[in-house]
């Protein structure tokens, strides 16, 4: 299985305008985020997929490899699509969001090996527990809910499973990192919004709504994703602490 890790990064961003530049610890995130993934010892190959020159130059400045892609995709998915028609010798995608460079590499090579090692899996994605009941009804946190077998039933921005009976089932939240199979990307790419996904504003549902199963891992390890100048402040403070261990 030929695995490539692609990680979207647009310039634009409403709360956090020029967001993958930002500097942490002496380089751009983005280039931060391509660090963390090329640890990831599965991986065939890692990329950064942009919509400005700008990215494009700070991560080949710093030995990454990136590529333009249209500026007018309307979704993360769609950006994702375009990378993977032009890599047909590629089996699995990970995708991996511009804005976490806490990202675990391990985390990365236990989501190319669910999909490696299960044929009837199109589709993985993370989730960890989360116990703060302000951070549980917060519907920026968007929560899932999973089978037996660990497969998605459901994933939403409302607290689910609603605790009728408390203390009977955990609640879990879902962390933006997938992998896809690549024939399976381009067909995903290609299907129309359902009525699930446009309600919750949730791309994922889409594959559910479809008939498609989401394999969801769980992983203990924390994330910081980048949004606010504080989240940004927070990140420099971690690597700070790293650099000095």
């Amino acid at each position: 299985m030929r695995i490539l890790c692609v990680i979207p990064a647009r310039y634009a961003s409403t709360r956090l305008p020029g967001k993958p530049l930002k500097d942490i610890a002496g380089r751009p995130m983005i280039c931060r985020v391509y660090e963390r993934a090329s640890k990831a010892k599965t991986l065939s190959g890692v990329i950064v997929a942009t919509d400005d020159e700008r990215i494009k130059v700070a991560v080949e400045r710093n030995g990454g490899k990136a590529i333009m892609t249209r500026p007018d995709h309307p979704t993360g998915t769609d950006r994702l699509a375009e990378v993977a028609e032009k890599y047909d010798d590629i089996d699995i995608i990970i995708n991996v969001q511009g804005d976490e460079p806490l990202i675990e590499p391990t985390l990365i090579d236990e989501l190319g090996e669910a999909l490696a090692g299960g044929d009837a899996l199109s589709m993985a994605t993370v989730m960890t527990e989360i116990t703060d009941e302000d951070e549980q009804k917060n519907p920026n946190n968007v929560k899932v809910i999973t089978d037996k077998n660990g497969c998605a039933l459901y994933f939403s921005r409302s607290l689910i499973p609603f605790p009728r009976v408390p203390g009977k089932a955990k609640v879990y939240k879902h962390i933006g990192i997938y992998a896809y199979r690549r024939d399976f990307l381009l067909r995903f790419a290609g299907l129309a919004p359902t009525p699930g996904e446009q309600a919750e504003s949730l791309e994922q549902l889409r594959a559910l709504e479809n008939g498609f199963k989401i394999k969801v891992i769980e992983t203990k390890a924390k994330f910081v994703g980048v949004d606010t100048e504080e989240d940004l402040r927070k990140v420099n403070e971690i690597y700070k602490n790293m650099q000095g261990e």
